[in-house]
C-alpha cells in the first residue's frame, strides 16, 4: 500500500491519531492544545474540524463504536477528558461530557469493546485508573475507580477482547469479559477485572520484567482462540509479549526484541495474529509469531 502524506495543520507535536471505524476520518491529538478531524477519501484530504477545550497538550484521541454514535474521547495534559458529539455537519462538534475526576495529567484512554456498552477507561499520572460506563437510560454516566494502580503514574490502558478465552473451541464462557490492562511509571504491566461492580487485580504478582517506565500496553484480540496476548512497549527499549493459556494461570513474558531505544506504541492488527512498533529510532516495524513461538519481522513501514 503506497503511503500518504496527510498535513494535518497542528501548530505543535502531534502525540496520538485515531481512525474512525470506517476508515473515512482521521482524528489527531496535539501539544497545540487542539485536535483535528481530518476527512480522508483515497489520496485526497480534507480539513473538517478543530477542536478546542483542552488546556494544554492533548495525548491520546479515540474514536467510539458508531452504535453509541458519532463521539470522540480525548485526554490531555490538563486532567480533563472530553467527550466530542458530531452534529448535523461533519464540522459540527460540541463537548458532550467533561470527566475531572483526575487531579493530574490523563495520559491513556480506551474505549471498551462495544459488546460491554460504552464504556471508557482512563490512566493518569496521579496514579489512578478511571471507568466511565453510560447508562443505558442515557441520564449520565457512572463511575468507577482503581486507586493507586501505578502509584508514581499510569501511562497507558488497553481493554481486554469481550470474547472470554476458548470460546471458539468450547472451552470458555458465553459471559463477556470486563478485564482491564495497564503499564505504569513503576515498570510493571498489571491486569484488573471487575468483580461485582469493583476492579481486582487479576494477575499475581505484577507482570515484571521490564527495567524502565512502560509506555504502552495492547491486548490483543483472540477471536475466541483459547490464549490470551498482552504486548507492552518500554522505556527500556525492549516489546514483551505476555500470554496465558487459561484463567487463573500465571501469565509468561516472552521478549520480543530490544530495539536499543524507547518504545512508544504497540498496536495489533484486528486478527490478533500482527504486531505493529513504533520505536524511537523513528521506525514502524511489523512483527508476526512463527509456530515456534519466536517473533520475526515481517516487514518496515516505509513513512
Amino acid at each position: 500500500m503506497p503511503s500518504q502524506k496527510i498535513e494535518t495543520g497542528h501548530q505543535d507535536i502531534v502525540h496520538d491519531l485515531s481512525m474512525d471505524y470506517y476508515g473515512k476520518r482521521l482524528a489527531t491529538a496535539s501539544s497545540d492544545a487542539t485536535i483535528k478531524i481530518i476527512g480522508v477519501s483515497g489520496s485526497s484530504q480534507q480539513h473538517l474540524a478543530t477542536l478546542t477545550g483542552h488546556n494544554g497538550p492533548v495525548w491520546e484521541v479515540a474514536w467510539g463504536h458508531p452504535k453509541f454514535g458519532s463521539m470522540i474521547a480525548s485526554c490531555g495534559y490538563d486532567g480533563s477528558v472530553i467527550l466530542w458529539k458530531e452534529g448535523n455537519n461533519p464540522n459540527e462538534w460540541t463537548q458532550e461530557h467533561v470527566f475531572t475526576e483526575h487531579k493530574s495529567s490523563v495520559n491513556s484512554i480506551a474505549w471498551a469493546p462495544h459488546e460491554l456498552g460504552q464504556w471508557l477507561a482512563c490512566g493518569s499520572s496521579d496514579g489512578n485508573i478511571s471507568v466511565f460506563s453510560a447508562r443505558p437510560d442515557g441520564s449520565g454516566w457512572e463511575t468507577t475507580k482503581i486507586d493507586q494502580a501505578h502509584p508514581i503514574g499510569v501511562t497507558s490502558v488497553s481493554w481486554a477482547p469481550s470474547t472470554a478465552p476458548g470460546a471458539l473451541v468450547g472451552s470458555g464462557s458465553l459471559d463477556p469479559v470486563q478485564k482491564l490492562a495497564s503499564g505504569g511509571a513503576d515498570k510493571t504491566v498489571k491486569v484488573w477485572k471487575l468483580y461485582n461492580g469493583s476492579w481486582k487485580l487479576d494477575c499475581f504478582p505484577a507482570l515484571q520484567m521490564h527495567t524502565n517506565w512502560v509506555r504502552d500496553v495492547a491486548w490483543a484480540p483472540n477471536l475466541g482462540l483459547p490464549k490470551s496476548t498482552i504486548a507492552s512497549a518500554s522505556e527500556d527499549g525492549t516489546v514483551i509479549v505476555w500470554t496465558v493459556a487459561k484463567e487463573g494461570d500465571q501469565w509468561a513474558g516472552r521478549i520480543l526484541n530490544d530495539f536499543k531505544s524507547p518504545v512508544w506504541r504497540v498496536t495489533w492488527s484486528l486478527t490478533g495474529n500482527i504486531l505493529a512498533v513504533a520505536d524511537g529510532n523513528d521506525n514502524v516495524t511489523l512483527w508476526k509469531e512463527e509456530v515456534d513461538g519466536v517473533w520475526q519481522q515481517i516487514t518496515t513501514v516505509e513513512p
